[in-house]
């Protein structure tokens, strides 16, 4: 980029300059075209899938220098980088778990990187300990810690380390008594668990090493399962388990409870499993099928004399809770515990022998406490509205701990007894928020089948409906994901501004159950961006917003969703937000674990599938001349979930085809990946240029 023309910008104000000329970054096109099925569709920007490329990592320099230029120039950017700070600065507890005779959990003061993992005494909560700190492993926080599984005693923890945001992973073991590191380490791991057997070693995933270029694109494959015997090299690890005939299947141990079974999950992508089983207790057993891939998702709950309690969707779309003997584990000889409900039975966990379920009744969480042979206890008093996750502890515990939170509750931890049935606060988020100047609400939307979809609604007290407020809807609609009620700090600024937050419960979600999942997936994935556009015009046609002061957001797969509905109804949405976006709907199976989501979207490698996908897939819909909504694309430089290629794509297309004032800006974060272990420095900065690029947009009269 001339440098010449970005001084020139800064003098005179960049948005004002913006307004009247877009000149962005220069950008070279090549002819590469692909064919599917007898149709060519070209590809001038495919060099921007090289990462590593020179001219791929200049168009990343001139496209932050440009970005960087607009935003800065934004008159509230300080303000608004300020009050975050301030809003996200507040002390935030981890759920707790017990691990022998000490309670475990994460805390951040406020502004460390990265939350640290303490410990204390049971009873003593004024002898807390640092247990593990991640700030002391890197100097700017970008190493962070995961998967802390105890050994069966506590003596040991295995724990994972990511760099940078990857989903790469090294794995290490600690002495628990002395916070020292054994000498193993672990290399390329990817989503793996580690399941202990006693205190002497744990099964765990890993991938052939990849090619140290394009480790952060490259398409993985390959996964085994090994056990890793403590004081051993890697190399000496034994292999379970793994499926040479199809190298693109995913994979993952565990272990009941009480360590006799191990089970291996086996899935195709991100839907469908099969489970198998080995009785470690019998020298002789071996791997053998319980629950045949891949038309339904099994989990193992418990063990119970011999047999094994699972949750199943298997001829209940809102699953049951089922009893399968492993030596005769055909569908008719299943028990069923707990029946099929209307709502989803979303969750299933153990805590003081009892079992803890949870459903979603309309995108909220209901918990009940049940016995082992399924006769219900008690239905568990909840602060509310909202969401909870935990409810989790041995079998000798009668105590467990669970958060709940919602979009006007900061997330707040509980103690509950199996016993008594009674929560006890165990402690109260400290955020600045005050949720009596906020209302929650939840309406329902009529979408273009008649389906209803539920909206939660966030806003201030006493906000008029007259069709002028700055509104910002938010969506997802796919992977069997719900949207549920979620308390986030920095979307405060934008709720203290008289903006309103709306959350779309869309379908491909599993708000409820598996019907609603697979009315929004494969050929029906339109559906999910109709039902996104149908929401939002609803709030435009009820005046809570107009087309000039509504903005949409999205992550991942919500990515797709905001990129989809803005080239369908460019005219709808005044701001878009596509966040480290699936948009190439053709080639996104090509990079890294892409290939696993086939079975949500479909291949362009099939006909029928490279049909539908080429009507909807965002870069390949934008149009020349068209006059699409201000937008700002984050990605990031680690991003090998979703590679980074997508967003960049779509920048350089959108960029070639927008007319009209509204500009078109790519944000690239370096040292970050799709948003796990993102160093709170880092959110505070992305934050800060998402919401005031969201205002300045909406004419938001900062205060």
């Amino acid at each position: 980029m001339d440098k010449k023309w970005l001084v020139f910008a800064a003098c005179i104000g960049l948005p004002a300059l913006l307004s009247a000329q877009m000149n962005y970054p220069v950008m070279q096109k090549s002819d590469v075209i692909h064919q599917y099925h007898g149709v060519s569709v070209p590809d001038p920007y495919a060099w921007l899938e090289d990462d590593n490329s020179v001219m791929t990592k200049k168009w990343v320099q001139a496209q932050n220098a440009f970005t960087n230029g607009y935003l800065e120039s934004i008159p509230f950017r300080s303000a608004v980088q300020k009050r975050l700070s301030t809003l996200m600065n507040y002390p935030r507890t981890g759920l707790p778990v017990k691990q022998g005779s000490y309670l475990y959990y994460t805390y951040n003061k406020g502004l460390q990187n990265q939350a640290v993992w303490y410990r204390q005494p049971m009873g003593a909560p004024d002898k807390q300990e640092v247990f593990i700190d991640p700030n002391l492993l890197s100097r700017d926080g970008l190493v962070s810690v995961g998967n802390l599984r105890f050994s069966k005693t506590a003596k040991f923890v295995a724990f994972t380390e990511q760099q940078s945001g990857s989903d790469w992973q090294q794995g290490y073991i600690m002495n628990v008594a002395t916070k020292t590191r054994l000498g193993d380490q672990l290399d390329w791991l990817k989503f793996t668990g580690f399941a202990w057997k006693g205190d002497e070693g744990f099964y765990y995933t890993r991938y052939p090493a990849p090619d140290e270029k394009s480790k952060l694109s490259a398409t993985n494959v390959g996964p085994q399962i090994y056990y890793h015997l403590l004081g051993t090299k890697q190399e000496l690890d034994q292999l379970v388990y793994e499926d040479k005939a199809h190298p693109n299947r995913f994979m993952g141990a565990s272990l009941t409870e009480d360590g006799r079974f191990l089970i291996v999950r086996v899935s195709e992508g991100t839907s469908g499993a099969g489970l198998w089983v080995q009785d470690l207790s019998n020298p002789e057993s071996i791997l053998t099928e319980l629950i045949k891939g891949f038309e339904t998702e099994p989990s193992v709950v418990d063990h119970i004399g011999g047999q094994l309690l699972v949750r199943t969707n298997q001829d209940a779309p809102n699953y049951k809770l089922v009893l399968i003997d492993p030596k005769q584990p055909e569908i008719k000889n299943w028990k069923t515990i707990v029946p099929e409900k209307a709502q989803l039975l979303e969750d299933v966990s153990t805590a003081g022998g009892a079992l803890m379920l949870t459903y979603l009744k309309d995108a909220t969480s209901n918990v009940y406490q049940y016995t082992y042979d399924g006769k219900l206890v008690r239905e568990v008093k909840l602060p509310g509205i909202g969401t909870t996750s935990g409810f989790e502890s041995k079998k000798n515990e009668p105590e467990a701990y669970y958060q709940f939170n919602s979009y006007n509750f900061p997330p707040t931890i509980y103690k509950y007894s199996t016993v008594t049935g009674v929560s006890t606060l165990f402690k109260k988020s400290e955020a600045s928020f005050n949720p009596a100047d906020y209302v929650v609400r939840q309406i329902f939307v009529t979408s273009t089948d008649g389906a209803k979809v539920p909206v939660f609604l966030t806003h201030k007290k006493g906000i008029k409906q007259d069709g002028k407020n700055p509104l910002l809807l938010y969506g997802y609609g796919g992977f069997n994901l719900g949207e549920t009620p979620n308390f986030s700090a920095h979307r405060a600024v934008f709720l203290e501004q008289g903006g309103i937050y709306a959350s779309a419960c869309i379908r491909g979600g599993n708000e409820y159950g598996e019907n609603w999942h697979r009315a929004g997936m494969l050929d029906k994935k339109q559906q999910v961006f109709d039902d996104f556009i149908a929401v939002a015009s609803w709030l435009i046609e009820d005046q809570y917003t107009n087309a000039d002061q509504l903005a949409i957001m999205g992550g991942s797969n919500g990515g797709l969703l905001v990129g989809a509905c803005m080239t369908q109804r460019p005219d709808l949405f005044k701001v878009a937000i596509p966040m480290v976006g699936v948009l190439d709907m053709l080639r996104y199976h090509k990079f890294t674990i892409g290939y696993a989501w086939a079975v949500e979207y479909g291949s362009s490698d099939q006909k029928n599938q490279f049909d539908y996908l080429l009507k909807y897939s965002p870069l390949h819909n934008l149009k020349p001349g068209t006059q699409y909504p201000a937008t700002l694309i984050t990605t990031a430089d680690h991003d090998d979930r979703v590679v980074p290629a997508h967003s960049f794509k779509f920048a350089a297309t959108l960029q070639e085809y927008q007319t009209g004032k509204n500009p078109t800006l790519i944000r690239i974060e370096s040292n970050a990946g799709h948003g796990a272990g993102m160093p709170i420095s880092k959110q505070i900065n992305m934050w800060t240029d998402v919401w005031s690029f969201i205002m300045y947009q909406l004419g938001v009269t900062y205060k």
